[in-house]
């Protein structure tokens, strides 16, 4: 029987997009379910979701909620997800753990909005800190672990690189400063076939479920 992966809103919801590529990429059936944001606590969401919070994933008895807890899960169906060798698997855990965990000024002053520019809009000190410590996670991971491919850990698309899509999304809305590997391995993530998908679902969402604070950012 199919499982049911509940999503908020794909044009805003950045948790929902690392949940939904780790369920994709693992393969797993799933209903999507979309419950449209109202930018603040969400009666739905509350109902659907032990935590009340997006995604949350059911699939053959298990109940899975937190991106990182469906990371680990959807490793479990498909071990790919993690780099096979031991010391760079540590690595990629550890990169993911920090996005899952920290990066607050960054979330704060650049939300995700797909579909929008705002070039040079929410940089501020915390915010350029936290650009500066993805920029060098990013360069350094790709330079240590990345040689066979775009993605971090190279060709293979993996939980790591899932955790970060989100902020590849932001980077393109926002435009920070980054580096010229950086900003590579994020145009590489803009570009994958799933990220493409959800792009042009969040695109096809009807406009009602627009968040007005999130559409005027300043």
């Amino acid at each position: 029987m199919a499982g049911r992966l509940y999503l908020g809103t794909r044009r805003y919801s950045s948790w929902s997009l690392r949940g939904w590529l780790m369920v994709r990429l693992a393969g797993i059936e799933a209903e999507e379910i979309v419950i449209p944001l109202a930018g603040g606590s969400t009666p739905a969401v509350k109902a659907a979701s032990p935590s009340g919070m997006v995604p949350y994933l059911e699939h053959e008895g298990a109940r899975v909620w937190d991106s990182l807890a469906i990371a680990e899960y959807c490793a479990e169906i498909n071990p790919a997800l993690w780099p096979g060798e031991r010391i760079a698997r540590a690595h990629a855990r550890a990169i993911a753990a920090e996005m899952h965990s920290g990066f607050r000024a960054l979330r704060l002053a650049m939300p995700m909005s797909l579909g929008r520019s705002c070039p040079g809009l929410g940089q501020n000190p915390e915010s350029l800190a936290d650009v500066a410590r993805i920029d060098a996670i990013w360069s350094q991971t790709r330079a240590a672990y990345g040689a066979g491919g775009p993605y971090l850990f190279g060709a293979a698309f993996t939980a790591a690189d899932a955790m970060f899509a989100p902020v590849a999304a932001r980077f393109l809305i926002y435009q920070p400063p980054l580096s010229a590997a950086a900003a590579a391995y994020g145009a590489a993530v803009r570009a994958h076939p799933l990220m493409a998908q959800w792009y042009d679902l969040a695109a096809r969402e009807p406009a009602a479920w627009r968040i007005e604070k999130l559409e005027i950012l300043a």
